[in-house]
């Protein structure tokens, strides 16, 4: 559990949990649940190395910790992240050699300049999550960057048949892939009773949106953090990946404030929202 100085604004906790799953040998999961950065990196199975691909990706926003960042510091961070993946293939003592790459998705607290208040800097490549959670909505705020998102957003298939269809691990942008890479960005508010859940796609691949707000709904403090609550939910399904989660929260008012892209903010160069025809819309 990480907690972030109150200093006049609402309180922000957090608590995280990953796990290699009943399946994979190895947790190429990576996360960092420190104010004000809260992410996670899911390395690509697929290729060399997942494993220190995510390390390194999470390394390059360690920096940001026990900051008050800008979103051009964080735009820095990611494309040194992406630097820093890319360079594992070109070291001869890397074995086994090759490409390798990872998801980062999440969110940091960040001075967006845009006052009165401090704002969240969403932030995704590939296909691990943010959501919002206000105590009784879960709102999806990142969009897949997958093959699967695409054809749900085509109206070939459903979001539920996304979650068993065979390129269910195709993911369309990742970190180490390419020299420029433009991530994903939303601002969004600090507001009393607005969190997040950000998770990489072992949770929301075994996992309905739906069950993860029950699970959400239904948590009450006691021996276990709702991170670990909802990491064993994954694996009792089967947990067939890693799955790594963390859930912010923010104390204060209960009722929701719904995530909403800031459009014209200073220095950052693309802001996204979830396209209007997502499956769950």
């Amino acid at each position: 559990m990480t907690t972030a100085p109150s200093s006049g604004t609402p309180r922000v906790s957090a608590s995280a949990a990953s796990d290699r799953g009943r399946v994979r040998a190895v947790n190429e999961d990576t996360l960092l649940a420190e104010h004000p950065v809260y992410v996670v990196a899911d390395g690509m199975g697929g290729h060399a190395r997942g494993d220190e691909a995510s390390r390194r990706a999470v390394a390059a926003l360690a920096d940001l910790r026990g900051t008050a960042p800008g979103p051009a510091e964080v735009l820095a961070a990611i494309a040194a992240a992406n630097d820093s993946v890319i360079a594992i293939g070109h070291e001869p003592d890397e074995k086994p050699a090759g490409l390798a790459g990872t998801t980062l998705t999440g969110v940091v607290l960040v001075d967006a300049g845009l006052p009165p208040v401090p704002h969240w800097m969403a932030i995704n490549i590939g296909d691990s999550r943010v959501y919002t959670w206000d105590g009784r909505d879960l709102r999806q705020v990142s969009t897949d960057h997958s093959a699967v998102q695409e054809l749900v957003d085509a109206g070939v298939i459903s979001p539920d048949e996304a979650r068993q269809h065979p390129d269910r691990n195709v993911i369309t942008k990742a970190l180490g892939v390419a020299a420029e890479l433009t991530p994903d960005v939303w601002l969004i508010p600090l507001r009393p009773g607005h969190g997040f859940v950000v998770c990489s796609d072992g949770l929301s691949k075994e996992l309905a949106d739906v069950e993860i707000a029950e699970a959400l709904a239904r948590f009450r403090p006691g021996d276990a953090t709702i991170a670990e609550v909802l990491v064993d939910l994954a694996l009792e399904r089967g947990g067939h990946d890693n799955v790594s989660v963390i859930v912010v929260e923010v104390d204060g008012a209960t009722r929701a404030h719904e995530a909403s892209a800031t459009r014209d903010a200073p220095v950052v160069p693309e802001e996204t929202a979830p396209r209007p025809n997502r499956g769950d819309a």
